[in-house]
Protein backbone atom coordinates (compact mmCIF):
# COMPACT_ATOMS: atom_id res chain seq x y z
CA UNK A 1 0.00 0.00 0.00
CA UNK A 2 1.49 3.35 -1.05
CA UNK A 3 1.55 6.26 1.32
CA UNK A 4 1.22 9.99 0.78
CA UNK A 5 4.56 11.62 -0.20
CA UNK A 6 4.46 13.90 2.85
CA UNK A 7 3.82 10.93 5.12
CA UNK A 8 6.68 9.01 3.52
CA UNK A 9 9.06 11.92 4.07
CA UNK A 10 7.97 12.32 7.67
CA UNK A 11 8.32 8.63 8.35
CA UNK A 12 11.86 8.46 7.00
CA UNK A 13 13.45 11.49 8.60
CA UNK A 14 16.73 9.71 8.80
CA UNK A 15 16.95 9.46 5.01
CA UNK A 16 18.66 12.65 3.82
CA UNK A 17 17.44 12.02 0.29
CA UNK A 18 13.83 12.61 1.33
CA UNK A 19 12.65 16.22 1.21
CA UNK A 20 9.69 17.74 3.01
CA UNK A 21 8.42 20.92 1.36
CA UNK A 22 8.84 24.02 3.52
CA UNK A 23 5.33 25.23 2.65
CA UNK A 24 2.58 25.13 0.06
CA UNK A 25 3.57 25.60 -3.57
CA UNK A 26 2.59 28.59 -5.67
CA UNK A 27 -0.23 26.60 -7.27
CA UNK A 28 -1.55 25.53 -3.87
CA UNK A 29 -1.48 29.11 -2.58
CA UNK A 30 -3.66 30.31 -5.45
CA UNK A 31 -6.02 27.37 -5.84
CA UNK A 32 -9.58 28.67 -5.25
CA UNK A 33 -11.48 27.11 -2.39
CA UNK A 34 -14.24 26.23 -4.86
CA UNK A 35 -11.86 23.75 -6.53
CA UNK A 36 -10.71 22.45 -3.14
CA UNK A 37 -14.29 21.79 -2.06
CA UNK A 38 -15.13 20.04 -5.33
CA UNK A 39 -12.07 17.81 -5.00
CA UNK A 40 -13.19 16.77 -1.53
CA UNK A 41 -16.40 15.38 -3.00
CA UNK A 42 -19.46 17.59 -3.34
CA UNK A 43 -22.77 15.85 -2.61
CA UNK A 44 -26.43 16.69 -3.09
CA UNK A 45 -26.83 17.37 0.62
CA UNK A 46 -23.95 19.84 0.41
CA UNK A 47 -25.70 21.57 -2.48
CA UNK A 48 -28.96 21.79 -0.52
CA UNK A 49 -27.13 23.40 2.41
CA UNK A 50 -25.47 25.89 0.08
CA UNK A 51 -28.76 26.66 -1.70
CA UNK A 52 -30.50 27.50 1.61
CA UNK A 53 -27.55 29.63 2.75
CA UNK A 54 -27.32 31.35 -0.66
CA UNK A 55 -31.02 32.25 -0.60
CA UNK A 56 -30.71 33.55 2.97
CA UNK A 57 -27.76 35.76 2.06
CA UNK A 58 -29.49 37.00 -1.12
CA UNK A 59 -32.49 38.10 0.96
CA UNK A 60 -30.12 40.14 3.15
CA UNK A 61 -28.04 41.43 0.22
CA UNK A 62 -31.01 42.57 -1.92
CA UNK A 63 -32.06 45.66 0.07
CA UNK A 64 -28.57 46.26 1.41
CA UNK A 65 -26.93 46.41 -2.03
CA UNK A 66 -29.49 48.94 -3.27
CA UNK A 67 -29.23 51.01 -0.08
CA UNK A 68 -25.42 51.15 -0.23
CA UNK A 69 -25.50 52.13 -3.90
CA UNK A 70 -27.98 54.96 -3.30
CA UNK A 71 -25.98 56.22 -0.30
CA UNK A 72 -22.86 56.14 -2.51
CA UNK A 73 -24.42 58.51 -5.02
CA UNK A 74 -25.22 55.97 -7.76
CA UNK A 75 -28.38 54.15 -8.82
CA UNK A 76 -29.65 51.04 -7.00
CA UNK A 77 -29.13 48.98 -10.16
CA UNK A 78 -25.36 49.43 -9.89
CA UNK A 79 -25.43 48.03 -6.37
CA UNK A 80 -27.18 44.92 -7.66
CA UNK A 81 -24.73 44.57 -10.56
CA UNK A 82 -21.88 44.79 -8.06
CA UNK A 83 -23.40 42.11 -5.82
CA UNK A 84 -24.24 39.78 -8.72
CA UNK A 85 -21.00 39.96 -10.73
CA UNK A 86 -18.63 40.65 -7.87
CA UNK A 87 -20.23 38.15 -5.52
CA UNK A 88 -20.14 35.42 -8.18
CA UNK A 89 -16.43 35.93 -8.97
CA UNK A 90 -15.36 36.23 -5.31
CA UNK A 91 -16.98 32.90 -4.46
CA UNK A 92 -15.78 31.17 -7.63
CA UNK A 93 -12.13 32.26 -7.40
CA UNK A 94 -11.62 33.22 -3.73
CA UNK A 95 -9.44 31.75 -1.03
CA UNK A 96 -12.24 31.52 1.55
CA UNK A 97 -14.99 28.90 1.67
CA UNK A 98 -17.59 31.31 3.01
CA UNK A 99 -16.73 34.80 1.81
CA UNK A 100 -19.60 36.79 0.31
CA UNK A 101 -18.55 39.64 -1.97
CA UNK A 102 -20.48 42.73 -2.89
CA UNK A 103 -20.82 46.46 -2.17
CA UNK A 104 -19.87 47.44 1.39
CA UNK A 105 -20.88 50.30 3.65
CA UNK A 106 -17.23 51.12 4.35
CA UNK A 107 -16.87 52.33 0.74
CA UNK A 108 -19.82 54.73 0.78
CA UNK A 109 -17.79 57.88 1.44
CA UNK A 110 -14.98 56.97 -0.97
CA UNK A 111 -17.42 56.07 -3.74
CA UNK A 112 -19.56 59.17 -3.20
CA UNK A 113 -16.47 61.40 -3.26
CA UNK A 114 -15.20 59.76 -6.46
CA UNK A 115 -18.60 60.16 -8.15
CA UNK A 116 -18.81 63.83 -7.18
CA UNK A 117 -15.31 64.61 -8.49
CA UNK A 118 -14.84 62.17 -11.37
CA UNK A 119 -18.37 61.13 -12.36
CA UNK A 120 -19.72 57.63 -12.94
CA UNK A 121 -17.16 56.93 -15.66
CA UNK A 122 -14.38 57.90 -13.27
CA UNK A 123 -15.80 55.61 -10.58
CA UNK A 124 -15.94 52.65 -12.95
CA UNK A 125 -12.39 53.30 -14.15
CA UNK A 126 -11.14 53.59 -10.55
CA UNK A 127 -12.85 50.28 -9.75
CA UNK A 128 -11.17 48.65 -12.77
CA UNK A 129 -7.74 49.96 -11.75
CA UNK A 130 -8.33 48.89 -8.16
CA UNK A 131 -9.09 45.38 -9.37
CA UNK A 132 -5.79 45.24 -11.24
CA UNK A 133 -3.91 46.55 -8.20
CA UNK A 134 -5.59 44.03 -5.88
CA UNK A 135 -4.63 41.16 -8.18
CA UNK A 136 -1.03 42.40 -8.29
CA UNK A 137 -0.93 42.70 -4.48
CA UNK A 138 -2.24 39.14 -4.23
CA UNK A 139 0.20 37.66 -6.75
CA UNK A 140 3.10 39.42 -5.01
CA UNK A 141 1.87 37.67 -1.81
CA UNK A 142 1.55 40.92 0.12
CA UNK A 143 -1.77 39.94 1.66
CA UNK A 144 0.04 38.54 4.68
CA UNK A 145 0.99 42.06 5.73
CA UNK A 146 -2.64 43.13 6.12
CA UNK A 147 -2.65 41.26 9.46
CA UNK A 148 -0.36 43.96 10.80
CA UNK A 149 -3.22 46.50 10.87
CA UNK A 150 -3.67 47.01 14.65
CA UNK A 151 -6.98 46.24 16.34
CA UNK A 152 -7.54 49.80 17.68
CA UNK A 153 -7.19 51.11 14.11
CA UNK A 154 -9.84 48.76 12.72
CA UNK A 155 -12.22 49.50 15.61
CA UNK A 156 -11.76 53.27 15.32
CA UNK A 157 -12.06 53.15 11.55
CA UNK A 158 -15.26 51.09 11.67
CA UNK A 159 -16.79 53.47 14.21
CA UNK A 160 -15.85 56.45 12.06
CA UNK A 161 -17.38 54.87 8.96
CA UNK A 162 -20.55 54.16 10.96
CA UNK A 163 -20.90 57.84 11.91
CA UNK A 164 -20.39 58.90 8.29
CA UNK A 165 -22.96 56.39 7.01
CA UNK A 166 -25.54 57.52 9.54
CA UNK A 167 -24.92 61.19 8.73
CA UNK A 168 -25.40 60.42 5.03
CA UNK A 169 -28.84 58.90 5.77
CA UNK A 170 -30.29 61.77 7.83
CA UNK A 171 -31.69 63.42 4.71
CA UNK A 172 -33.78 60.38 3.72
CA UNK A 173 -34.55 59.38 7.31
CA UNK A 174 -36.37 62.69 7.80
CA UNK A 175 -37.44 63.19 4.19
CA UNK A 176 -35.57 66.50 3.94
CA UNK A 177 -35.29 68.54 0.75
CA UNK A 178 -32.00 70.37 0.35
CA UNK A 179 -31.64 73.56 -1.68
CA UNK A 180 -28.48 72.21 -3.34
CA UNK A 181 -26.18 69.21 -3.43
CA UNK A 182 -25.51 67.59 -0.06
CA UNK A 183 -22.01 68.56 1.16
CA UNK A 184 -19.50 65.82 1.97
CA UNK A 185 -17.63 67.37 4.97
CA UNK A 186 -19.45 66.40 8.14
CA UNK A 187 -19.86 69.90 9.62
CA UNK A 188 -21.08 71.38 6.35
CA UNK A 189 -23.41 68.42 5.87
CA UNK A 190 -24.97 68.85 9.33
CA UNK A 191 -25.36 72.60 8.77
CA UNK A 192 -27.14 72.03 5.45
CA UNK A 193 -29.40 69.41 7.00
CA UNK A 194 -30.25 71.75 9.87
CA UNK A 195 -31.22 74.46 7.38
CA UNK A 196 -33.49 71.96 5.61
CA UNK A 197 -35.37 70.86 8.75
CA UNK A 198 -38.47 72.94 7.80
CA UNK A 199 -38.99 70.43 4.93
CA UNK A 200 -39.29 67.56 7.43
CA UNK A 201 -41.60 64.80 6.10
CA UNK A 202 -43.68 62.94 8.67
CA UNK A 203 -44.49 59.95 6.37
CA UNK A 204 -40.78 59.47 5.55
CA UNK A 205 -39.79 59.63 9.20
CA UNK A 206 -42.50 57.17 10.25
CA UNK A 207 -41.51 54.72 7.49
CA UNK A 208 -37.85 54.94 8.50
CA UNK A 209 -38.66 54.53 12.20
CA UNK A 210 -40.96 51.57 11.50
CA UNK A 211 -38.25 49.94 9.37
CA UNK A 212 -35.69 50.27 12.18
CA UNK A 213 -38.13 48.95 14.80
CA UNK A 214 -39.07 45.92 12.66
CA UNK A 215 -35.42 45.06 11.95
CA UNK A 216 -34.41 45.34 15.61
CA UNK A 217 -37.52 43.53 16.84
CA UNK A 218 -37.13 40.59 14.45
CA UNK A 219 -33.44 40.35 15.23
CA UNK A 220 -34.25 40.16 18.93
CA UNK A 221 -37.29 37.89 18.91
CA UNK A 222 -37.18 36.10 15.53
CA UNK A 223 -33.50 36.10 14.55
CA UNK A 224 -33.98 33.46 11.85
CA UNK A 225 -36.42 35.61 9.90
CA UNK A 226 -35.06 37.94 7.15
CA UNK A 227 -35.65 41.19 9.03
CA UNK A 228 -34.14 43.50 6.40
CA UNK A 229 -36.26 42.17 3.55
CA UNK A 230 -39.44 41.99 5.64
CA UNK A 231 -39.05 45.57 6.85
CA UNK A 232 -38.36 46.95 3.37
CA UNK A 233 -41.16 44.90 1.79
CA UNK A 234 -43.70 46.08 4.37
CA UNK A 235 -42.61 49.69 3.86
CA UNK A 236 -43.04 49.28 0.10
CA UNK A 237 -46.54 47.76 0.54
CA UNK A 238 -47.62 50.60 2.85
CA UNK A 239 -46.23 53.21 0.46
CA UNK A 240 -48.10 51.66 -2.48
CA UNK A 241 -51.35 50.99 -0.61
CA UNK A 242 -51.68 54.50 0.86
CA UNK A 243 -49.95 56.32 -2.00
CA UNK A 244 -47.68 58.07 0.48
CA UNK A 245 -45.92 61.26 -0.71
CA UNK A 246 -42.37 59.96 -0.21
CA UNK A 247 -39.39 59.39 -2.48
CA UNK A 248 -39.11 55.85 -3.81
CA UNK A 249 -36.70 54.05 -6.09
CA UNK A 250 -39.21 54.59 -8.89
CA UNK A 251 -39.69 58.34 -8.36
CA UNK A 252 -35.97 59.10 -7.97
CA UNK A 253 -34.32 56.53 -10.24
CA UNK A 254 -37.13 55.28 -12.46
CA UNK A 255 -36.85 51.74 -11.10
CA UNK A 256 -34.17 49.18 -11.98
CA UNK A 257 -33.53 47.37 -15.29
CA UNK A 258 -34.74 43.79 -15.78
CA UNK A 259 -31.51 42.63 -17.43
CA UNK A 260 -27.79 42.86 -16.88
CA UNK A 261 -26.03 45.40 -19.11
CA UNK A 262 -23.59 44.25 -21.78
CA UNK A 263 -19.98 44.35 -20.52
CA UNK A 264 -17.90 47.24 -21.78
CA UNK A 265 -14.66 48.98 -20.92
CA UNK A 266 -14.81 52.48 -19.42
CA UNK A 267 -13.28 55.33 -21.37
CA UNK A 268 -9.51 55.06 -21.08
CA UNK A 269 -7.03 57.92 -21.28
CA UNK A 270 -3.78 58.73 -19.52
CA UNK A 271 -5.20 61.92 -18.03
CA UNK A 272 -8.28 60.12 -16.69
CA UNK A 273 -6.21 57.27 -15.26
CA UNK A 274 -3.95 59.74 -13.43
CA UNK A 275 -7.00 61.62 -12.13
CA UNK A 276 -8.67 58.52 -10.65
CA UNK A 277 -5.50 56.74 -9.50
CA UNK A 278 -5.66 58.11 -5.90
CA UNK A 279 -9.23 56.80 -5.60
CA UNK A 280 -8.15 53.43 -7.05
CA UNK A 281 -5.34 53.16 -4.49
CA UNK A 282 -7.78 54.03 -1.69
CA UNK A 283 -10.21 51.38 -2.97
CA UNK A 284 -7.34 48.85 -3.03
CA UNK A 285 -6.18 49.60 0.51
CA UNK A 286 -9.66 49.57 2.01
CA UNK A 287 -10.80 46.59 -0.05
CA UNK A 288 -7.85 44.43 0.97
CA UNK A 289 -8.34 45.25 4.65
CA UNK A 290 -12.11 44.75 4.59
CA UNK A 291 -12.04 41.49 2.60
CA UNK A 292 -9.30 39.84 4.67
CA UNK A 293 -10.94 40.92 7.93
CA UNK A 294 -14.13 39.34 6.68
CA UNK A 295 -12.26 36.14 5.79
CA UNK A 296 -10.72 36.07 9.28
CA UNK A 297 -14.20 36.42 10.80
CA UNK A 298 -15.35 33.43 8.76
CA UNK A 299 -12.29 31.44 9.88
CA UNK A 300 -13.02 32.28 13.51
CA UNK A 301 -16.62 31.11 13.16
CA UNK A 302 -15.83 27.87 11.32
CA UNK A 303 -12.31 26.82 12.31
CA UNK A 304 -11.24 26.87 8.64
CA UNK A 305 -8.28 28.78 7.18
CA UNK A 306 -8.48 31.06 4.18
CA UNK A 307 -5.76 31.76 1.60
CA UNK A 308 -5.23 35.49 1.91
CA UNK A 309 -3.33 36.09 -1.33
CA UNK A 310 -5.71 33.93 -3.35
CA UNK A 311 -8.56 35.94 -1.82
CA UNK A 312 -6.97 39.22 -2.91
CA UNK A 313 -6.54 37.96 -6.47
CA UNK A 314 -10.21 36.97 -6.52
CA UNK A 315 -11.19 40.39 -5.17
CA UNK A 316 -9.15 41.94 -7.97
CA UNK A 317 -10.86 39.87 -10.67
CA UNK A 318 -14.25 40.62 -9.10
CA UNK A 319 -13.60 44.37 -9.20
CA UNK A 320 -12.57 44.19 -12.84
CA UNK A 321 -15.72 42.17 -13.62
CA UNK A 322 -17.93 44.56 -11.68
CA UNK A 323 -16.48 47.55 -13.55
CA UNK A 324 -17.09 45.90 -16.92
CA UNK A 325 -20.79 45.51 -16.05
CA UNK A 326 -21.19 49.05 -14.69
CA UNK A 327 -20.79 48.17 -11.01
CA UNK A 328 -18.42 49.65 -8.46
CA UNK A 329 -16.14 48.47 -5.62
CA UNK A 330 -16.43 44.85 -4.53
CA UNK A 331 -15.09 43.55 -1.24
CA UNK A 332 -15.73 40.81 1.27
CA UNK A 333 -18.66 41.81 3.46
CA UNK A 334 -18.48 40.81 7.10
CA UNK A 335 -22.23 40.85 7.87
CA UNK A 336 -23.23 38.86 4.79
CA UNK A 337 -20.34 36.42 5.25
CA UNK A 338 -21.35 35.83 8.87
CA UNK A 339 -24.96 35.33 7.73
CA UNK A 340 -23.73 32.78 5.21
CA UNK A 341 -21.90 30.81 7.91
CA UNK A 342 -24.86 30.93 10.33
CA UNK A 343 -27.19 29.75 7.56
CA UNK A 344 -25.20 26.51 7.30
CA UNK A 345 -23.20 27.06 4.09
CA UNK A 346 -20.91 24.21 3.14
CA UNK A 347 -18.67 25.97 0.62
CA UNK A 348 -18.29 28.66 -2.06
CA UNK A 349 -21.35 27.39 -3.97
CA UNK A 350 -23.49 29.30 -1.45
CA UNK A 351 -21.94 32.59 -2.57
CA UNK A 352 -22.38 31.66 -6.22
CA UNK A 353 -26.05 30.81 -5.65
CA UNK A 354 -26.56 34.07 -3.73
CA UNK A 355 -25.56 35.88 -6.95
CA UNK A 356 -27.88 33.68 -9.00
CA UNK A 357 -30.83 34.50 -6.73
CA UNK A 358 -30.10 38.22 -7.02
CA UNK A 359 -29.99 37.86 -10.80
CA UNK A 360 -33.38 36.12 -10.76
CA UNK A 361 -34.79 39.06 -8.80
CA UNK A 362 -33.67 41.45 -11.53
CA UNK A 363 -35.09 39.21 -14.26
CA UNK A 364 -38.43 38.46 -12.60
CA UNK A 365 -39.27 41.05 -9.97
CA UNK A 366 -37.48 44.29 -10.88
CA UNK A 367 -40.72 46.34 -11.26
CA UNK A 368 -41.56 45.72 -7.59
CA UNK A 369 -38.44 47.61 -6.54
CA UNK A 370 -39.97 50.87 -7.81
CA UNK A 371 -42.26 51.00 -4.75
CA UNK A 372 -39.44 50.74 -2.19
CA UNK A 373 -39.29 54.04 -0.24
CA UNK A 374 -35.84 55.56 0.21
CA UNK A 375 -36.71 56.22 3.86
CA UNK A 376 -36.89 52.45 4.42
CA UNK A 377 -33.48 51.91 2.82
CA UNK A 378 -32.15 54.75 5.00
CA UNK A 379 -33.51 52.87 8.01
CA UNK A 380 -31.67 49.75 6.85
CA UNK A 381 -28.37 51.65 6.65
CA UNK A 382 -29.01 53.28 10.02
CA UNK A 383 -29.14 49.83 11.63
CA UNK A 384 -26.05 48.79 9.65
CA UNK A 385 -24.20 51.84 10.99
CA UNK A 386 -25.23 51.03 14.56
CA UNK A 387 -24.02 47.44 14.21
CA UNK A 388 -20.71 48.56 12.72
CA UNK A 389 -19.75 50.27 15.97
CA UNK A 390 -18.13 47.62 18.17
CA UNK A 391 -19.37 49.14 21.43
CA UNK A 392 -17.74 46.61 23.74
CA UNK A 393 -14.40 46.84 21.89
CA UNK A 394 -14.44 50.64 22.04
CA UNK A 395 -15.09 50.61 25.80
CA UNK A 396 -12.37 48.00 26.36
CA UNK A 397 -9.74 49.83 24.31
CA UNK A 398 -10.47 53.16 25.99
CA UNK A 399 -9.83 51.49 29.36
CA UNK A 400 -6.98 49.21 28.28
CA UNK A 401 -4.15 51.74 27.96
CA UNK A 402 -3.52 55.34 27.10
CA UNK A 403 -1.76 54.30 23.89
CA UNK A 404 -4.66 52.21 22.59
CA UNK A 405 -7.09 55.00 23.51
CA UNK A 406 -5.02 57.56 21.58
CA UNK A 407 -4.82 55.34 18.47
CA UNK A 408 -8.55 54.56 18.59
CA UNK A 409 -9.54 58.22 19.08
CA UNK A 410 -7.15 59.56 16.43
CA UNK A 411 -8.31 57.02 13.84
CA UNK A 412 -11.97 57.71 14.60
CA UNK A 413 -11.68 61.52 14.47
CA UNK A 414 -9.56 61.58 11.31
CA UNK A 415 -11.92 59.13 9.58
CA UNK A 416 -14.95 61.27 10.41
CA UNK A 417 -13.54 64.76 9.97
CA UNK A 418 -10.68 64.33 7.50
CA UNK A 419 -10.24 61.29 5.27
CA UNK A 420 -10.61 57.52 5.48
CA UNK A 421 -7.14 56.66 4.22
CA UNK A 422 -5.59 59.37 6.37
CA UNK A 423 -7.30 57.87 9.41
CA UNK A 424 -5.88 54.41 8.68
CA UNK A 425 -2.36 55.68 7.89
CA UNK A 426 -2.12 57.93 10.96
CA UNK A 427 -3.63 55.26 13.23
CA UNK A 428 -1.18 52.67 11.91
CA UNK A 429 1.76 55.06 12.33
CA UNK A 430 0.79 55.89 15.91
CA UNK A 431 0.41 52.19 16.69
CA UNK A 432 3.83 51.45 15.20
CA UNK A 433 5.47 54.21 17.24
CA UNK A 434 3.79 53.00 20.43
CA UNK A 435 4.90 49.45 19.68
CA UNK A 436 8.48 50.57 19.13
CA UNK A 437 8.40 52.51 22.39
CA UNK A 438 7.10 49.47 24.30
CA UNK A 439 9.67 47.21 22.67
CA UNK A 440 12.45 49.64 23.55
CA UNK A 441 11.34 49.63 27.17
CA UNK A 442 11.47 45.84 27.23
CA UNK A 443 15.19 45.77 26.43
CA UNK A 444 17.24 45.35 29.61
CA UNK A 445 20.90 45.46 30.56
CA UNK A 446 21.82 43.32 33.56
CA UNK A 447 25.18 43.75 35.19
CA UNK A 448 27.20 41.64 37.58
CA UNK A 449 27.51 44.76 39.73
CA UNK A 450 24.17 46.49 40.30
CA UNK A 451 23.80 49.76 38.34
CA UNK A 452 20.92 51.97 37.25
CA UNK A 453 19.60 51.65 33.71
CA UNK A 454 20.67 54.79 31.91
CA UNK A 455 18.56 57.03 29.73
CA UNK A 456 19.41 59.77 27.30
CA UNK A 457 17.63 62.36 29.46
CA UNK A 458 17.79 61.62 33.16
CA UNK A 459 15.28 64.36 33.97
CA UNK A 460 12.58 62.35 32.22
CA UNK A 461 13.05 59.34 34.49
CA UNK A 462 10.74 59.12 37.47
CA UNK A 463 12.92 56.57 39.25
CA UNK A 464 16.04 54.56 38.54
CA UNK A 465 15.65 50.95 37.52
CA UNK A 466 18.27 49.00 39.44
CA UNK A 467 19.43 45.84 37.73
CA UNK A 468 20.11 42.82 39.91
CA UNK A 469 23.48 41.10 39.49
CA UNK A 470 23.33 37.76 37.71
CA UNK A 471 26.98 36.69 38.04
CA UNK A 472 28.31 37.14 41.57
CA UNK A 473 31.73 35.70 40.81
CA UNK A 474 32.32 38.43 38.24
CA UNK A 475 30.89 41.04 40.60
CA UNK A 476 33.61 40.15 43.16
CA UNK A 477 36.34 41.34 40.80
CA UNK A 478 36.20 45.10 40.14
CA UNK A 479 38.44 44.72 37.11
CA UNK A 480 35.95 42.46 35.28
CA UNK A 481 32.56 43.83 34.20
CA UNK A 482 29.98 41.33 32.95
CA UNK A 483 26.80 42.65 31.35
CA UNK A 484 23.91 40.87 29.70
CA UNK A 485 21.59 42.50 27.16
CA UNK A 486 18.16 40.90 26.80
CA UNK A 487 15.38 41.62 24.31
CA UNK A 488 15.17 42.74 20.68
CA UNK A 489 18.04 45.25 20.49
CA UNK A 490 17.05 47.85 17.89
CA UNK A 491 17.23 51.58 17.25
CA UNK A 492 14.53 52.41 19.80
CA UNK A 493 16.63 50.98 22.65
CA UNK A 494 20.10 51.77 21.31
CA UNK A 495 20.53 55.13 23.05
CA UNK A 496 19.47 53.92 26.52
CA UNK A 497 21.56 50.74 26.25
CA UNK A 498 24.58 52.77 25.14
CA UNK A 499 24.13 55.15 28.08
CA UNK A 500 23.84 52.21 30.48
CA UNK A 501 27.01 50.58 29.16
CA UNK A 502 28.88 53.86 29.53
CA UNK A 503 27.66 54.14 33.14
CA UNK A 504 28.77 50.59 33.80
CA UNK A 505 32.25 51.31 32.44
CA UNK A 506 34.46 52.02 35.47
CA UNK A 507 37.57 51.66 33.32
CA UNK A 508 37.99 47.96 34.18
CA UNK A 509 40.56 45.74 32.53
CA UNK A 510 38.00 43.39 30.93
CA UNK A 511 34.42 43.57 29.68
CA UNK A 512 32.12 40.65 28.90
CA UNK A 513 28.83 41.38 27.10
CA UNK A 514 26.43 38.44 26.96
CA UNK A 515 24.20 38.46 23.84
CA UNK A 516 22.56 35.07 24.41
CA UNK A 517 19.18 36.71 25.18
CA UNK A 518 19.24 39.01 22.12
CA UNK A 519 17.12 37.48 19.32
CA UNK A 520 17.56 40.41 16.95
CA UNK A 521 20.00 43.27 16.41
CA UNK A 522 19.68 46.11 13.89
CA UNK A 523 22.28 48.44 12.41
CA UNK A 524 21.75 51.22 14.97
CA UNK A 525 22.26 48.82 17.86
CA UNK A 526 25.32 47.30 16.18
CA UNK A 527 26.77 50.80 15.70
CA UNK A 528 26.19 51.51 19.42
CA UNK A 529 28.13 48.36 20.39
CA UNK A 530 30.88 49.22 17.90
CA UNK A 531 31.31 52.66 19.49
CA UNK A 532 31.44 51.17 22.99
CA UNK A 533 33.90 48.46 21.93
CA UNK A 534 36.17 50.95 20.18
CA UNK A 535 36.33 53.23 23.25
CA UNK A 536 37.06 50.28 25.55
CA UNK A 537 39.73 48.93 23.22
CA UNK A 538 41.36 52.35 23.09
CA UNK A 539 41.78 52.16 26.88
CA UNK A 540 43.45 48.79 26.53
CA UNK A 541 40.57 46.72 27.92
CA UNK A 542 39.88 43.14 26.85
CA UNK A 543 36.35 42.95 25.43
CA UNK A 544 34.46 39.69 24.82
CA UNK A 545 31.00 39.02 23.41
CA UNK A 546 29.40 35.72 24.34
CA UNK A 547 26.40 33.74 23.12
CA UNK A 548 25.71 35.83 20.00
CA UNK A 549 23.40 34.05 17.56
CA UNK A 550 24.62 33.70 13.96
CA UNK A 551 22.43 36.52 12.64
CA UNK A 552 23.38 38.84 15.51
CA UNK A 553 27.07 38.05 15.11
CA UNK A 554 26.92 38.64 11.36
CA UNK A 555 25.41 42.10 11.90
CA UNK A 556 28.08 42.97 14.48
CA UNK A 557 30.86 41.84 12.15
CA UNK A 558 29.45 43.91 9.30
CA UNK A 559 29.60 46.99 11.54
CA UNK A 560 33.24 46.51 12.52
CA UNK A 561 32.76 44.64 15.80
CA UNK A 562 35.51 42.11 15.08
CA UNK A 563 38.99 40.98 16.11
CA UNK A 564 41.18 42.57 17.45
CA UNK A 565 38.60 44.93 18.96
CA UNK A 566 36.55 42.09 20.43
CA UNK A 567 36.70 38.34 21.06
CA UNK A 568 33.61 36.20 20.36
CA UNK A 569 32.93 33.33 22.78
CA UNK A 570 30.33 30.58 22.54
CA UNK A 571 29.07 30.94 26.12
CA UNK A 572 29.28 33.20 29.14
CA UNK A 573 31.36 30.80 31.25
CA UNK A 574 34.20 30.67 28.70
CA UNK A 575 34.11 34.44 28.26
CA UNK A 576 34.23 35.13 32.03
CA UNK A 577 37.00 32.57 32.55
CA UNK A 578 39.10 34.16 29.80
CA UNK A 579 38.44 37.61 31.24
CA UNK A 580 39.64 36.56 34.71
CA UNK A 581 42.69 34.87 33.23
CA UNK A 582 43.53 37.98 31.20
CA UNK A 583 43.11 40.24 34.25
CA UNK A 584 45.36 37.98 36.35
CA UNK A 585 48.00 38.09 33.64
CA UNK A 586 47.79 41.90 33.46
CA UNK A 587 48.12 42.20 37.25
CA UNK A 588 51.12 39.89 37.23
CA UNK A 589 52.77 42.02 34.58
CA UNK A 590 52.05 45.17 36.59
CA UNK A 591 53.49 43.64 39.77
CA UNK A 592 56.56 42.48 37.89
CA UNK A 593 57.04 45.94 36.46
CA UNK A 594 56.76 47.51 39.93
CA UNK A 595 59.25 45.04 41.38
Amino acid sequence: MSSHPRETSSASRGDSRQHVPDGPSFVELFTPKFITVMREGYTLSNFKADAIAGLTVAIVALPLSMAIAIASGVGPDRGLYTAIIGGFLVSLLGGSRFQIGGPAGAFIVLVATTVSTQGIEGLILATLLSGILLAVVGFLQLGTFIKYIPYPVTVGFSAGIAVIIFASQIKDLFGLTLSGPEPSPIFEKLAALADAMPTFSVPSFLLAAATIVIIIGLREYRPRMPGLLIAVALAAVVTWAFDLPVDTIGTRFGGIPQTLPAPQLPTLSIDKIIAVLPAAIAFTLLGSIESLLSAVVADTMTGRRHRSNCELVAQGVANVGSALFGGFCVTGTIARTATNVRAGAYGPMAGILHSVFLLLFILLAAPLASFIPLAALAGVLATVAWNMVEKHAVATLLRASRGDAVVLTATFLLTVFRDLVEGIVVGFTLSALLFLHRMAQSVEVENAASVSLGTEDQSDVGEDRTLAPYDTSAASDPDVVVSRISGAFFFGAAASVGTTLDQIARRPKAYVIDFSAVPFLDSTAASTIESFVRKGHARGALISISGARPGVRRTLLLHGVRHPLVHFKANIDDAVADAHAAVRAIRAQEQAAQA
